[in-house]
């Protein structure tokens, strides 16, 4: 793949969908012995073909977002009123992530896939690159939703979650976040790459389907901006990095970790805003998915598995709903920031959900009811 650094053997397949808006196939070709060229995948050793074409009578898109700074904080919010129009909650015969069948078309062509990766139809960020503009009072400063906002479908089982995969599969997830945070980084205007999952419609989900998006911003989220001041805090009082001194310290002093691999730590913050909240970080500080090395990306999917699974055991009430957001550094600001995962349930009981109260939602002061400790407990004693 153009761009990254990657060590198993993967087919990247690009092609487009009815209305111009690009989908990328990703395949293993570990079965391929080299039989596959651009335009096919392997698939139990047999060549499958990434070639079928979008039928739907599509129109192209328009992009109709705006962003305006808030000029009391200094955070960009996104207004995307076209998106109250995206689809939602459909039943299971109608998902528009899985493959195409028996007739029905949906947003993958194909007749199944391994991992697929397309533009959002509902972007709350589309478009070229534009300057803000300053209003004449001086106070509002706004600009087109440039950026780019894709769909990233983890398998083709519609029942499945991302817990259910395989290593060799969660692999090459990883590989599509890595491609695409190596290509949507490259494009002019875009900031910072945010890979994520919301998983479970009690954090409001609205396609079952296992699926990840993955956001190009044209400015640098406001939770990023504050954990870059904070670095540079660090570092001018301390002489050191902030993230290397808070892993350190958290492996040394042991009662928060969960899991910890040769590569990898997964620890319950310090000051955890969430009843059930993991951080997982690489030993190797680095600003971003591209710059994992090849031990860091081979062993990041069993212990991440393992980590979605002891969330699922938590409660005993099935799968647990959940965040999982990769942080990557922005562009400009690659020395101090580390590449981390936070991970994260509202759910506090197997019968109680943590709702936002007045002083979280109106002041972003967050009050846990769990206390970190107790929470990495729970998660260590979450074994099969």
């Amino acid at each position: 793949m153009p761009g990254t650094s990657l060590t198993q053997p993967t087919v990247r397949t690009v092609t487009t969908l009815a209305d111009g808006r690009q989908l990328i196939y990703y395949d293993s070709g570990a079965a391929c012995a080299g039989a596959c060229d651009g335009g096919a995948a392997c698939e139990g050793g047999t060549a499958a073909r990434r070639d079928a074409v979008d039928e739907r009578p599509l129109d192209p898109q328009a992009p109709g977002s705006e962003v305006r700074l808030d000029p009391a904080t200094g955070d960009w919010v996104t207004i995307a009123a076209h998106r109250q129009a995206r689809t939602y909650q459909p039943p299971p015969e109608e998902c528009p992530l899985c493959p195409s069948r028996d007739g029905r078309h949906s947003e993958i062509p194909a007749a199944d896939y391994q991992v697929a990766v397309f533009e959002n139809r509902f972007p709350s960020l589309a478009g070229p690159p534009a300057e803000p503009v300053r209003a004449a009072e001086g106070l509002w400063t706004s600009g087109p939703g440039a950026g780019r906002c894709e769909v990233v479908c983890f398998t083709a089982d519609h029942e499945a979650s991302f817990a259910d995969l395989t290593p060799e599969r969660a692999r090459l997830v990883l590989d599509a976040w890595t491609d695409r945070t190596a290509e949507l980084s490259a494009l002019p205007g875009v900031r910072q790459v945010y890979c994520f999952e919301n998983r479970g419609a009690e954090i409001g989900v609205t396609l079952a389907h296992p699926h990840g998006q993955i956001y190009a911003l044209p400015f640098t989220a406001p939770r990023t901006a504050r954990m870059a001041a904070r670095a540079a805090e660090h570092r001018a009082t301390a002489g050191r990095n902030l993230f290397d001194d808070l892993l350190a310290a958290e492996r040394a002093h042991g009662e928060r970790v969960v899991l910890a691999g040769t590569h990898w730590t997964a620890f319950v913050p310090f000051a955890a805003r969430w009843p059930y909240e993991v951080h997982l970080y690489p030993h190797r500080r680095v600003p971003d998915l591209t710059a994992l090395d090849a031990d860091q990306r081979d062993e990041f999917p069993t212990l991440y598995l393992e980590l979605l699974r002891r969330f699922d055991r938590l409660f005993g009430t099935g799968r647990t709903p959940y965040i999982s957001a990769w942080h990557q550094a922005p562009a400009g600001q690659r020395d101090e920031l580390a590449l981390h995962l936070e991970l994260f349930t509202i759910r506090r009981t197997a019968d109680k959900l943590k709702y936002l109260a007045g002083v979280e939602s109106g002041m972003d002061a967050f009050v846990n009811d769990v206390t970190p400790e107790h929470a990495a407990r729970r998660l260590r004693e979450a074994t099969a």
